[in-house]
């Protein structure tokens, strides 16, 4: 573990496991960097650079002093092994903040979304918070495919928390370590009822898979995330509140955007067709 400056305590703690994420991590640093908040909460940024073949803990390191500019603590800590769930573990471990932020490392915030989680989650009762979805994507494909996922209604009106979570400490004594499972967001997400859940207006960046092979392999993975959750944890899945997709929105769907929804249902149709390959945690890029 390297502790690149003396800790302190901190009201929030950012967690953000990062695997081979050299390309990606400036950006996401200089996203929380930018942001109006969270006012008076210390704030402390752990990174886990986990199972990193690249550069990902020094470009990390990079941002110390502004960081402490601001008056924040950033620690980046190396582990040799992969493997989402462990990073999350060891950055939950050195954490100190009541208020835990769950972040990928591809992922962008806007100046707003911090302080409006920290609103949020400065309760006493158990909470849960995310911000609102930007779903973004770069090819052709992966584009036709994002205008019709931002229009699921599973996208559209409920809070998903895709890429960022965030809980209080009355909500993160729901579980214990993350355990070694595929979907750590939808496991965090169910440990809460739909009242306990509440998105706030800001957005965040969330960019998908690019090109056809790999959102079927992404998509693949996610579908069987839910369905490792619910064989392992079925007390869970009464805290779901999945809505459902109407035919009726479907067909308005492929009407509105043919191509779009080709793509879309295609995906689907391939993951459904082609058998389940080993899992990990790429997303595909």
């Amino acid at each position: 573990m390297d502790t690149t400056m003396q800790r302190r305590n901190a009201g929030v703690s950012i967690i953000l496991p990062a695997s081979n994420e050299a390309a990606l991590i400036g950006g996401c640093l200089e996203a929380l960097l930018a942001s109006d908040g969270p006012g008076d909460h210390g704030v402390e940024v752990i990174v886990v650079a986990n199972g990193c073949r690249d550069d990902t803990a020094g470009l990390a390191r990079a941002f110390a002093a502004r960081m402490a500019a601001r008056g924040w603590n950033l620690e980046v800590i190396e582990r040799p092994a992969g493997g989402k769930p462990g990073a999350l573990n060891a950055g939950d471990a050195a954490a100190s903040g009541a208020i835990r932020i769950y972040l990928d490392a591809d992922v962008t915030v806007t100046p707003d979304l911090l302080t409006q989680l920290v609103t949020a989650l400065d309760v006493d009762a158990p909470r849960y918070a995310s911000g609102r979805v930007e779903i973004a994507a770069e090819g052709a494909i992966s584009r036709a495919y994002a205008r019709i996922w931002r229009r699921v209604p599973f996208m559209r009106d409920v809070v998903p928390g895709c890429g960022l979570f965030a809980v209080n400490a009355a909500g993160r004594a729901r579980w214990g370590a993350f355990p070694e499972i595929i979907s750590d967001d939808i496991y965090v997400r169910l440990q809460f009822r739909p009242g306990e859940r509440q998105g706030v207006p800001a957005p965040y960046r969330w960019p998908i898979a690019e090109g056809w092979r790999n959102l079927v392999k992404v998509r693949r993975r996610q579908n069987a995330g839910v369905d490792e959750i619910a064989a392992l944890y079925p007390g869970l899945t009464r805290n779901d509140d999945k809505p459902g997709f109407p035919l009726s929105e479907k067909l308005g769907l492929a009407l509105r955007d043919p191509l779009g929804f080709a793509v879309y249902a295609g995906v689907a149709l391939a993951v459904r067709l082609t058998p389940r390959a080993r899992q990990d945690w790429s997303r595909g890029r």
